[in-house]
């Protein structure tokens, strides 16, 4: 298991648009992703459960990553959330 700490740098912060391309990123991976703050832990490929985070620009969150392709998986998600594309 993979675990990060990422702060937030997306222009409009996990808003809808970013929230779908996030969980597409993360669909393309057989790892589980999941993302948490400070009470609450979704499953990244779940676009419900992405929108109830409602995370603004600048918030941390740790993404963990576990399965075969999660280093992958950890370097490509941290990149989108930090605009290091």
């Amino acid at each position: 298991m993979t675990r990060r700490t990422v702060t937030i740098q997306l222009e409009s912060g996990l808003d809808t648009r970013p929230v779908a391309l996030l969980v597409q990123k993360a669909s393309q991976f057989q790892s589980d992703i999941y993302l948490e703050t400070e009470n609450r832990r979704v499953n990244a490929k779940s676009i419900m459960g992405m929108m109830t985070l409602g995370l603004d620009t600048g918030a941390e969150v740790t993404v963990s990553v576990n399965g075969e392709d999660e280093l992958e998986a950890m370097e490509r998600l941290e990149a989108y959330l930090t605009k290091a594309q």
